[in-house]
């Protein structure tokens, strides 16, 4: 058993949810769930994960005490639709993320880009992560497969580093207790599912992604900062524009072309304008 509990308005929306204390994949047994038969809306949440993976199958190191989360659902909405739920995430864990920390301690900045004016401990950057002083503070991956009706189940997961960051990265990562916060993954999750409702109700199944994305961009990191997306060994350089309304970076590269992206990753600032 867990210490790990459903927050009243995810309860009262109906949500159900499954809490391990340590478990090889959260997203590996929703999708297992999903292929037999569960019909989503159910967390599984877990203290660690000793299997986790990130975008492109990069592995994702969770240390124990850490929250380890994914929402299960079956949404009403077509494949490119459901792609934008990884945005839905984004701003339902920067909402539970802004509650837990009192604001105005850390001055958000992304590789030498202050992407927030200091107004903020919590930055969203593009596609999927959540940052905070310049660092790795969460992540999302979003997985789907295709029911027999048709129809597809998505596995939406979060990785939050509540009280250690993962070590020997290639990128600067931080915890809520390096920031000096005491909350620990069951406060976290709490706080994840309730804003997680609000947020997915402004969805409404694709049609209002629109509103989401509006969110998403306010809390952005790096709009206006120059910006290197890396593709596959190929490097795009110029000046992070915005998100589309299909929640595409949008770069002005170095000629002037507008340019959408659909994937890659991105670093800002000095290392965006860095050459080898």
């Amino acid at each position: 058993m867990t210490d790990f509990s459903l927050g009243p308005i995810a309860r009262a929306a109906g949500y159900r949810l499954r809490g391990y204390d340590t478990i090889g994949s959260t997203n590996t047994k929703a999708l297992e769930a999903a292929a037999a038969g569960d019909a989503g809306g159910v967390w599984f949440a877990a203290r660690q994960q000793t299997a986790g993976r990130g975008r492109r199958g990069r592995q994702w190191e969770s240390p124990y005490g850490n929250l380890a989360a994914t929402l299960l659902i079956v949404p009403d909405a077509e494949p490119t639709s459901a792609a934008t739920l990884g945005f839905v995430a984004g701003v339902s864990l920067n909402r539970a993320l802004s509650r837990i920390l009192p604001g105005g301690l850390v001055k958000i900045g992304i590789d030498g880009a202050d992407a927030l004016g200091g107004g903020s401990r919590i930055a969203l950057k593009w596609p999927n992560d959540v940052l905070a002083d310049g660092a790795k503070l969460a992540g999302i991956l979003l997985e789907a497969s295709k029911l027999p009706d048709g129809r597809h189940a998505v596995a939406i997961g979060f990785g939050v580093n509540a009280i250690a960051a993962p070590q020997g990265l290639p990128y600067p990562a931080t915890s809520l207790a390096d920031l000096g916060v005491k909350r620990d993954a069951e406060e976290v999750f709490e706080a994840l599912s309730d804003a997680w409702v609000d947020t997915f109700g402004l969805w409404d199944d694709g049609r209002g992604v629109g509103d989401v994305l509006k969110q998403w961009r306010a809390s952005a990191a790096g709009i206006g900062a120059p910006v290197a997306v890396n593709q596959d060994g190929e490097v795009l350089r110029g000046i992070f524009e915005s998100i589309d309304d299909a929640g595409r970076l949008i770069v002005r590269a170095e000629d002037n072309r507008r340019i959408a992206i659909t994937a890659g990753d991105v670093h800002f600032g000095a290392t965006a304008s860095a050459r080898s």
